[in-house]
């Protein structure tokens, strides 16, 4: 058989194939619209509101699907592709609006979109209190804020904030960080003039810029976003930023993946009213404020240890409510749902002044 025959054979199975995950898919999305004309039945019974978007639920069918996948593709490729069916799906359900840190084009706004999928409606904030402030007032369904990065550490706003606020963590979502040199079309790195981009990111990407533009001026502004909003339309000006800015603004990479550490990732949290059921991988987030006295840190830390459960994160702010007082914000595998978490939440409460339960939530999936 030669080569042009077995070409078209194979596109022929490939068109079979395609019929048949459009047929399932479209199916897949019937079932969604059955799902969720039970729960509004079953909501104005219960008169109380439709609960659509389940983050336990979605997390375990992610998790599933990466366990199955059989190759050759990647498992994170394939719980991406059924990430934005369910994305979908769950948008004929209801649309989902997530509040991020903007303006268009930041990383926030790209793991907003990693975690609820191209279906949702990204609303863009100016300011990290401001995030909690919409979803606190219902104006929309869900925030994403940044919370730590590899090389910078913990994010102390977003910390801050959540000792004022009612919110729950409803989820995780953990997002490389690869920084580009970007520029608006035709532009010559030999034209540079300007270097804009977020504090973090230009400490990130100190060592690539002394060694390749090392005279070239660097100006911090409010997000990438905006570095990347000026860059397109300011001569002689680039931006360090990612790829959904270079979309967004119609920029063109100078140069690529500029961040000195390979490994740079950011986390950020997902913010809701509701509490998570656990998913059966899930981690729990807590603000505690210890008395002021000799080993007082390790009375909060000893029930950890003592009964087997593993911290994840450990960090302190200043309590701004009395000098030199300290609130620690502690992560831990496991859902305050479990039993030995309900032990270990009396014990640390007979060592705190104050203990504050942030949530439980599925541990980052993709």
């Amino acid at each position: 058989m030669d080569p042009d025959e077995q070409l078209n054979k194979i596109r022929e199975r490939i068109d079979a194939i395609d019929s048949q995950l459009l047929d399932l898919i479209s199916e897949r999305a019937r079932c969604a619209r059955e799902v969720a004309q039970v729960k509004l039945e079953a909501a104005q019974s219960e008169d109380g509101p439709p609960v659509f978007y389940r983050p336990e639920r979605e997390a375990q069918v992610l998790r599933a699907i990466q366990e199955r996948n059989p190759g050759p593709l990647a498992s994170e490729h394939v719980a991406s592709i059924f990430r934005e069916i369910m994305s979908t799906c769950l948008a004929l359900e209801q649309p989902l609006s997530v509040a991020f840190l903007g303006p268009d084009g930041t990383y926030s706004q790209a793991a907003a979109l990693k975690h609820f999928g191209q279906s949702a409606v990204p609303v863009g904030q100016a300011s990290i209190h401001k995030v909690f402030r919409q979803v606190e007032e219902r104006l929309c369904d869900y925030g994403v804020v940044p919370v730590e990065n590899s090389t910078e550490g913990m994010v102390g706003q977003t910390l801050d904030c959540f000792l004022e606020s009612p919110l729950q963590i409803t989820g995780e979502i953990e997002l490389p960080v690869v920084h580009h040199l970007l520029a608006a079309r035709g532009t010559e790195l030999s034209s540079i003039k300007l270097i804009l981009g977020h504090e973090q990111a230009l400490g990130q990407c100190r060592h690539w810029l002394d060694s390749q533009l090392p005279d070239v001026p660097r100006e911090a502004v409010a997000s990438n976003g905006e570095a990347a909003r000026r860059a397109g339309i300011e001569s002689g000006v680039a931006a360090i930023a990612g790829e959904l800015a270079a979309t967004l603004h119609q920029l063109e990479p100078l140069a690529s993946a500029i961040q000195d550490s390979s490994t740079n990732t950011t986390r950020f949290l997902v913010l809701g009213k509701e509490s998570v059921p656990a998913s059966g991988h899930d981690k729990t987030s807590l603000l505690v404020s210890a008395r002021n006295r000799p080993g007082a840190l390790l009375g909060l830390l000893r029930p950890f240890e003592e009964n087997g459960i593993s911290l994840t994160r450990i960090d302190s702010r200043p309590s701004k409510t009395e000098k030199w007082t300290y609130v620690f914000y502690i992560e831990c595998e496991g859902h305050l749902t479990d039993e030995v978490m309900g032990e270990v939440m009396g014990q640390i409460e007979e060592h705190s002044i104050m203990l504050k339960r942030l949530g439980s939530y599925p541990r980052a999936p993709i």
